[in-house]
């Protein structure tokens, strides 16, 4: 992940970019998977990014390895927090409780939180099976236990409401997430899917939202 990096500096339209691994099951756990990786690109146009996705011996390489690709593409609609001490989204669209909404958090966890941490987040990802309108989900990295990040789509921003804050699970580590401090830093942000390639576990997600 980290010789990746190195590759995507100086492309064309690339304002910001980050190569993320993931966790066992969903993502959300402590043991690395080996066989999934999320590219989170930021770009001045998409025509830069169709560019890159057709032509970039990096992202053909990878590509080529792959057995299966997924690509969503994002408007930005809003966010708090900073990733790296910058706020690198501009915002170029308004949410609708009634369309789909894909929702991003993360966080650098401080060294002496990092038990507690990952003793909730487990629980809280369990919960998540319980909804029909999550239509994916993953945990996912910069480093392994320590920043940390998730990825989710839902079929309307309304059921990812439902979620953050009446699900009991959701709403006990948000509290203790101020009550303990864990994060050295966070963000939370939310765009909204106006475009899929590929497929996500088999399934095409574009007739799922």
């Amino acid at each position: 992940m980290k010789m990746g990096l190195s590759a995507l500096k100086n492309v064309q339209g690339l304002t910001f970019y980050k190569i993320l691994g993931s966790g066992v099951r969903n993502g959300f756990s402590a043991i690395p998977n080996f066989g999934t990786y999320v590219l989170l690109c930021v770009w001045e146009s998409e025509a830069d990014s169709s560019k890159f996705f057709k032509e970039h011996p990096f992202f053909k390489t990878y590509q080529k390895r792959s057995v299966e690709n997924f690509t969503v593409y994002l408007h930005f609609a809003e966010s708090h927090g900073v990733w790296d001490g910058t706020q690198p989204f501009t915002k170029n669209c308004k949410l609708s409780l009634d369309k789909p909404v894909l929702i991003l958090t993360r966080a650098s966890i401080r060294l002496n939180k990092l038990w507690s941490f990952w003793n909730k987040v487990g629980k809280v990802s369990k919960s998540l099976n319980h909804y029909d309108d999550v239509v994916l989900s993953i945990g996912v990295g910069e480093w392994p236990l320590i920043q940390q990040a998730t990825l989710s789509i839902w079929r309307t921003q309304s059921e990812m409401l439902d979620y953050a804050y009446k699900n009991p699970k959701h709403k006990e580590v948000v509290l203790l997430s101020r009550k303990l401090n864990w994060y050295k830093e966070e963000m939370f942000a939310r765009f909204v899917p106006y475009k899929f390639e590929g497929t996500w576990e088999g399934n095409d997600v574009e007739n799922l939202v």
